[in-house]
């Protein structure tokens, strides 16, 4: 049996390997440096991450402080636009009674007014206040609705000539537009 030929050692350390006169660090210094490059890129990436992170759990905190804003400020707003036709109604019966039927009737017309102006109260303690726009007003579409244009004279066209009803505001939302007749009188 033919022994096997032994290789002879080599000394990786010795400067006969070096490549740019400095002594070649060996097999295991080129190791640990392609080791080193992947753990510094693996950081840099869970950094990264770890940043997108925390943005994102700070973006997730301001979305639901402000929602929560939102909702306390808004979340009534269905019951408010409920009440509305109650203030109307309310506005109506007062409007409704003759001026000779007022004595005979004053403690219900009071009650009622005692009414409606707690109706309001409670309007103004939610954040809900009233448009009342007046004859003459300029038409304002972000706050008014129109309901009918008619010519009439003394007045320019977009000038208010009649309100039908009063207009709603939630903080800073319009609830309910103020429907109103709207001049259309060419200039």
């Amino acid at each position: 049996m033919a022994e096997a030929k032994k290789e002879p050692e080599i000394d990786l350390n010795d400067e006969a390997f070096a490549e740019d006169g400095e002594p070649f660090e060996g097999i295991d210094a080129l190791a640990d440096d392609a080791e080193l490059d992947a753990l510094r890129q693996e950081r840099d990436d869970m950094r990264d991450r770890f940043m997108r992170a925390l943005a994102d759990a700070e973006n997730a905190r301001k979305r639901g402080e402000r929602d929560r804003r939102e909702a306390e400020q808004y979340g009534g707003s269905k019951l408010a636009k409920d009440m509305l036709p109650v203030f109307d109604n309310l506005h109506r019966a007062l409007e409704a009674v003759p001026e000779e039927a007022r004595e005979t009737n004053a403690a219900l017309i009071e009650g009622v007014e005692l009414t409606l102006r707690e109706l309001v109260n409670v309007f103004g303690k939610h954040g809900i206040s009233q448009i009342t726009p007046e004859i003459g007003d300029k038409f304002d579409p972000q706050q008014h609705q129109a309901m009918f244009e008619a010519p009439v004279p003394d007045t320019k066209a977009g000038d208010i000539i009649q309100v039908m009803t009063s207009g709603f505001m939630l903080h800073d939302r319009l609830l309910r537009p103020a429907q109103v007749g709207v001049s259309s009188t060419p200039a």
